[in-house]
């Protein structure tokens, strides 16, 4: 089966904007601006662009974490440091990483230029994390301006997805069962991940066994047919909601070059940051969502 064309960007887009996530270093460069700790760190820089929000907007859109979880970053990290310093810290770590990894000035302001048009052209209806980051000024370094435009896109791929769950009545704690049932991340990576106990998650596992979507025990569910059926939906409506509201600005020969261009700094990203099995689901194989 073809793979979407908006999926294959995102496998090019998502491990240089993972680098924030999974690059050694950035614990420390959020403790260097105020923050304390890995977690804190990554809700403040990556709600920055929302500004100084509380717990329930960032648990509403970032979508599935538990909302203790979030409650014990925000809004504690805005009485240490400000969104603008988180900004100005994400992007200098991330563009840092993505050079140290290859990236090069000629090939990423190429590529910034292959995607203007999908940016230009993007819907931000109900894509609040899309909106925030379309407002974030591109940096005169091409590659500071890639790693935005990667995480622009990619947060407008992500609303997409959440809006997907939801019209399919899926909450994002069943989210990531049914990706841990799907085979592409484990339980015991996930569910800390993202805050959850133990018995929530069987909880969450019971109702889902209950729609007749997954089987098995919560530590290893599998999907049933009906599962996969609403997984293949969520994120066949996740890939269209994508290329329609942004993507489809892009001709045949921009994404083939796009992917030409950035091939081998996100392949040596997969390969040496990102972690085959992690909370994003973006492996070493590319296969994972959103």
């Amino acid at each position: 089966m073809a793979i979407h064309p908006a999926r294959r960007i995102w496998t090019t887009l998502e491990p240089l904007h993972d680098v924030v996530y999974f690059g050694t270093g950035i614990k420390e460069a959020g403790v260097a601006v105020g923050l304390r700790g890995f977690w804190q760190t990554y809700f403040a820089f990556r709600a920055a662009p929302l500004g100084a929000v509380g717990p329930g907007a960032v648990t509403a859109v970032f979508a599935g974490f538990h909302p203790g979880m979030v409650g014990r970053a925000l809004p504690d990290a805005w009485s240490r440091t400000s969104p603008q310093r988180c900004l100005e810290a994400r992007l200098t770590f991330s563009t840092g990483l993505l050079r140290a990894g290859g990236a090069s000035d000629a090939g990423c302001a190429r590529a910034v230029e292959l995607l203007r048009p999908a940016l230009n052209a993007a819907d931000p209806t109900g894509r609040p994390l899309f909106a925030a980051n379309a407002e974030a000024p591109l940096d005169a370094d091409p590659v500071a301006a890639l790693w935005q435009v990667a995480t622009t896109l990619r947060e407008h791929r992500g609303d997409g997805h959440v809006a997907a769950l939801v019209a399919h009545g899926v909450s994002g704690a069943q989210a990531l069962v049914l990706q841990v049932a799907a085979g592409k991340v484990t339980e015991s990576v996930l569910r800390p991940a993202r805050g959850w106990s133990e018995d929530e998650w069987a909880d969450t596992v019971d109702h889902l066994r209950e729609r007749d979507l997954v089987r098995g025990e919560p530590t290893g569910p599998t999907l049933t047919d009906s599962g996969a059926q609403l997984l293949e939906r969520v994120e066949a409506d996740t890939d269209d909601a994508a290329w329609r509201g942004a993507l489809a600005a892009l001709s045949g020969d921009a994404v083939r070059e796009l992917h030409a261009t950035l091939a081998t700094v996100a392949q040596t990203m997969r390969e040496t940051v990102v972690p085959p099995n992690n909370p994003v689901t973006m492996g070493a194989d590319a296969t994972g969502k959103q």
